[in-house]
C-alpha cells in the first residue's frame, strides 16, 4: 500500500497497490482464451471446419475411386490425389472465415468489447491476443484436419493404386499449407470483423473477397484478369497450397501475397481500434 495527504483535509489517503495484478500480453491471451472456450459456436464452428475439411475430403476420395474405371482419359491426365483428398478445404475456409469475423465483430455487437478495452486501456493487446490466440487454436485444428484428411483420402485411393505419399515432391508443402491458409482466412475474417464492427458487414465482406471477385475477375479482358486475378487472397493462397499450375503464382510468391493481404487487413483493424471508440 502507498498513502498520499488528502489536499483537502491533509490526511492521509491509503491506497492499495497489487503487483501481482499487472496486465500483461500474456494474461490478457489467458483471458481471450477463457472467453474462446466459453462459447459454444467457437467449438462448433471448429468442428464443422473438421468435418468439411476431413469429410467433403473422403468423400470426392471415395466418389473417385469408385469411378475410377469410368474416368476419361483428360481427366485422369489432370488427376492430382492430394488435390481430391484436400476438396474440403475450399468450403472449410468460410467457416473458419467466419469463426474470425465473430470474435472480433461479436463482441461489439454485444458490447462486451467495452468491458475488455476497460481492463485493457492500451487496447492493441487485445487485438494482438485474439490475433495469437486463434492462430495457435485454429492452426493446429485446421493442419490435424488436412493431415487426417490426406491419410483417409489416400487410403480411399489406393485401392486403385491411384494414392501417393507424405514424401512425394510438393506433399507435404500442400498439406501443410492447406492448414495455413485456413488459419490466414480466418485472421482476414477477425480483421474485417474489427474493421468494420459488424458481423453482418464482415461475413459480406469475406465471401466477396474469397469467393465472389474471384469468379468475376474472369469475366473481365484477359489483360485484366490475368493481372490482377492471381493476386487475389484466394488464388494467391491457392498457389502454395494446390498442385501447381502456369496460371497460379509460384507456392512461395503465392503465400507472400497472402500474408501482405492479412498484415494490411491486420493493420486497418489496429489503426480503428486505437483510434475510434468501441
Amino acid at each position: 500500500m502507498t498513502a498520499t495527504l488528502s489536499r483537502a483535509t491533509g490526511d492521509p489517503i491509503v491506497t492499495p497497490r497489487f503487483p501481482g495484478m499487472k496486465v500483461t500480453q500474456l494474461r490478457v491471451i489467458k483471458s481471450e482464451w477463457t472467453k474462446f472456450r466459453s462459447l459454444r459456436s467457437s467449438i462448433i464452428t471448429l468442428l464443422v471446419a473438421m468435418v468439411l475439411t476431413i469429410g467433403l475430403g473422403a468423400l470426392i476420395s471415395g466418389v473417385f475411386a469408385a469411378h475410377w474405371n469410368k474416368v476419361s482419359p483428360d481427366e485422369r491426365a489432370n488427376f492430382h490425389a492430394v488435390d481430391i483428398s484436400l476438396s474440403g478445404v475450399g468450403i472449410a475456409q468460410l467457416a473458419i472465415g467466419v469463426l474470425g469475423v465473430l470474435l472480433l465483430s461479436g463482441e461489439y455487437s454485444t458490447g462486451m468489447i467495452r468491458s475488455s478495452l476497460t481492463a485493457v486501456p492500451k487496447r492493441l493487446p487485445v487485438l494482438w491476443a485474439k490475433i495469437s490466440l486463434f492462430t495457435g487454436v485454429v492452426g493446429v485444428v485446421s493442419i490435424i484436419s488436412t493431415f487426417a484428411a490426406f491419410f483417409i483420402g489416400q487410403s480411399l485411393l489406393a485401392g486403385h493404386h491411384i494414392q501417393t505419399t507424405i514424401t512425394s515432391p510438393d506433399v507435404m508443402r500442400m498439406v501443410v499449407g492447406a492448414g495455413v491458409f485456413m488459419t490466414l482466412v480466418g485472421i482476414i475474417g477477425m480483421a474485417l470483423g474489427g474493421l468494420l464492427r459488424n458481423t453482418a458487414a464482415g461475413i459480406s465482406s469475406l465471401v466477396a473477397l474469397m469467393f465472389v471477385i474471384p469468379p468475376v475477375m474472369g469475366l473481365l479482358p484477359s489483360n485484366w484478369s490475368d493481372r490482377i486475378g492471381p493476386y487475389l487472397p484466394s488464388n494467391a493462397g491457392q498457389s502454395f497450397w494446390s498442385h501447381p499450375t502456369g496460371a497460379h503464382l509460384s507456392a512461395l510468391t503465392g503465400f507472400a501475397v497472402l500474408c501482405l493481404w492479412t498484415a494490411a487487413l491486420v493493420g486497418a483493424a489496429a489503426f480503428r481500434m486505437k483510434r475510434s471508440d468501441a
